[in-house]
């Protein structure tokens, strides 16, 4: 027969199932919280009800005073204090009666939960430690009679509870101070703690509840609890909340900071400020600058005046970029008084920004050897403080990859990246604006639209290959070369540095090629001029055809689209042939190509000075001679000018 339970055995039943706060690990206490919480559509003015609930508590009136407050009503405070007092004396209770708080404050934020339960403690709790201060002998019966009727002779405020209100004011401040941060609306990916410091809110609010209903029961002498415990557990969480929000405070000061650094951005004062901005932030000790030729270091002050060439990249596979930028370093220096377009050389400063997630020793080392053994420009020190970079990342729109953003003495951005300018045009795209990279595409357009219009078999220009365009009318003379190309590129300094060479022998394999490419080089010549630029080419095609002039034969080496020198044929064979007595220069220079030129222009010298420009002399001068007389020297090739009394060659070759 089946056993039925009265209903008085059914509340006994549930009764002893109950659980106290204790009873219940974190997640089970999370997840009951989380069920009473819904949405923050109920209005209550926190910050008066916390300048209230702090003037009572404490008793010193620290906080200002207040006018007009009315939310929450006196209704909803009355109800939860008059439930904390009623709460029987034990430890299941508490957590009953601190859950069915939580459903009357349901639809109120997290700070409102907790703020609203303290001013409802505050309520017994203030009238007890008030009353208790009025002294018998008082003229204020009024006074007298209300310390009578809440029998406060028979309770007391235990140095437990005092502890336990200290505690809990000071975790409400930490929650008012989390909701004021979580209303400003940063995101959580700027404010990382803010999020983090929400998942300990509800246990927060949870144990202030808890603790203030068995506080309450103490003073109303309900129970007797060991009010320690739950000062120890709120706390506890309370510790965790203040490390999120000193975390907070941080990333919030540093946000604050960077948004300041953005908005000056556009318009600094001049180009040390404006890298102020990228690479210091407020706060920390200002980086100074480590020069690579003096191994000393500097103030970053040392910069004002001067045009800044600012190269970032992180430390891996940079050694193209160092060896580049060595070599730029060293053109600018060696000539800087040379003004070009306005620019003078020795105004342009190199600056290294390193940008490294997390440093350790393995990349402190790393960078400490590459300061000092590899560059010659300047370096930021104490990297460290970049760890946002992000004004760097976002304005500069560095990803990674190296880039060499170029600023004026203003600060105002000439180029925001001018790497691919200069691996394809080095010192000759000074000052490395990008209209400068497009003159010189101007500049040598032409010379590619008659290589591609004739056919010579060029495939592909790219920026990285090395190309050699050749010819001339003795077949010994290119035989010879052609060897000495073929054996150069097999070199293994060459293969070392991975360079790619290509050499192309006009009219090879079909010689109507050659007097095609010719024509189309002297057409250039009926070209209206219009400006600097047309007079430029001009001088390129008067080069060229000076070289058609060399009975040997001439040579054009390319590095991508950047003619880079304009040869005659026995000197450019020497400088190939003797690649051994220059091919360490390869490595200290921003590339073959350079190293290349100038070991051709000592050859040159060398050849010239063995068959130097020829005077011809005319013995019986008449003002009408005109005959046209050419330069013996096969470098030079060019219609010699008539004198009163001679024939004088004065030309020489400019370089291209």
């Amino acid at each position: 027969m089946a056993q039925t339970i009265g209903a008085s055995g059914a509340t006994h039943l549930i009764k002893s199932q109950l659980r106290g706060p204790f009873d219940h690990d974190d997640s089970q206490i999370l997840e009951k919280v989380y069920i009473t919480h819904l949405h923050d559509d109920k209005s209550c003015d926190t910050g008066s009800l916390y300048n209230i609930v702090t003037n009572v508590l404490t008793k010193n009136g620290r906080a200002a005073p207040v006018t007009g407050f009315q939310q929450p009503d006196f209704r909803t405070l009355k109800l939860i204090s008059c439930q904390m007092i009623k709460t029987p004396g034990e430890e299941k209770y508490v957590h009953q009666t601190t859950m069915w708080i939580l459903q009357q404050l349901k639809a109120y934020s997290w700070d409102a939960k907790a703020v609203i339960t303290v001013a409802a403690f505050a309520l017994e709790y203030g009238n007890l430690v008030y009353l208790k201060e009025i002294n018998q002998s008082s003229v204020d019966q009024v006074a007298n009679s209300l310390k009578q009727l809440n029998q406060v002779e028979s309770r007391s405020v235990s140095n437990e509870a005092t502890k336990l209100v200290s505690v809990v004011l000071e975790a409400l401040h930490h929650v008012i101070e989390w909701a004021k941060w979580s209303s400003n609306g940063y995101d959580t990916e700027d404010v990382p703690s803010l999020s983090r410091a929400l998942q300990e809110i509800p246990f927060i609010v949870y144990w202030t509840i808890a603790s203030l209903v068995a506080c309450t029961a103490n003073i109303v002498v309900a129970s007797d609890y060991a009010l320690s415990k739950f000062t120890e557990k709120l706390y506890s969480f309370d510790e965790s909340l203040n490390r999120h929000l000193t975390s907070s405070r941080e990333e919030i000061a540093a946000l604050d900071d960077y948004q300041r650094r953005w908005k000056r951005f556009y318009n600094p004062k001049d180009v040390v400020e404006l890298l102020k901005l990228l690479v210091h932030r407020t706060g920390t000790p200002l980086p100074q600058l480590f020069d690579g030729t003096t191994k000393t270091k500097f103030d970053i002050d040392i910069l004002r005046g001067n045009n800044v060439l600012l190269f970032i990249s992180s430390l891996d596979k940079i050694e193209d970029e160092i060896q580049l930028l060595n070599s730029l370093y060293l053109r600018l220096e060696s000539h800087p008084n040379d003004v070009v377009k306005t620019f003078r050389k020795g105004d342009f400063k190199i600056l290294w920004v390193p940008i490294v997630r997390e440093w350790d020793d393995v990349l402190n080392n790393k960078f400490t050897r590459l300061k000092n053994h590899n560059i010659k420009w300047y370096a930021l020190e104490q990297s460290t403080t970049l760890a946002d970079a992000g004004l760097i990342r976002e304005r500069l729109n560095y990803r990674g990859k190296p880039i060499v953003t170029v600023f004026d003495s203003s600060g105002h951005i000439l180029n925001e990246d001018a790497m691919d300018l200069i691996f394809q045009w080095g010192i000759d795209a000074f000052p490395f604006r990008k209209e400068d990279g497009d003159e010189l595409v101007k500049k040598w357009k032409w010379f590619w639209d008659v290589t591609r219009k004739v056919n010579l078999g060029i495939q592909e220009v790219k920026g990285d290959r090395y190309i050699f365009i050749y010819g001339g009318g003795d077949s010994k003379w290119m035989n010879n070369f052609t060897f000495a190309l073929d054996k150069l590129r097999k070199h293994e300094t060459i293969t070392g540095i991975d360079a790619i060479i290509e050499h192309y022998q006009l009219g090879k394999t079909d010689p109507k090629v050659v007097p095609r490419f010719w024509i189309e080089i002297e057409s250039k010549k009926l070209k209206k001029h219009e400006g600097a630029l047309d007079c430029e080419i001009q001088r390129i095609v008067k080069s060229l055809l000076c070289l058609k002039q060399d009975p040997q034969g001439w040579v054009i080496l390319t590095k991508g689209y950047n003619v880079k020198v304009l040869g005659h044929g026995e000197p450019m064979y020497k400088t190939v042939e003797e690649f051994d007595k220059w091919q360490d220069k390869v490595l200290q220079k921003e590339g073959f190509d350079i190293a290349f030129k100038e070991y051709y222009d000592i050859k040159l010298k060398e050849f010239e000075a063995l068959q130097p420009c020829s005077v011809v002399n005319v013995d019986d001068y008449n003002a009408n001679v005109i005959a046209t007389i050419t330069c013996p020297n096969p470098t030079c090739g060019r219609v010699m000018e008539v004198t009163s009394v001679n024939y004088k060659c004065c030309h020489r070759d400019a370089s291209a």
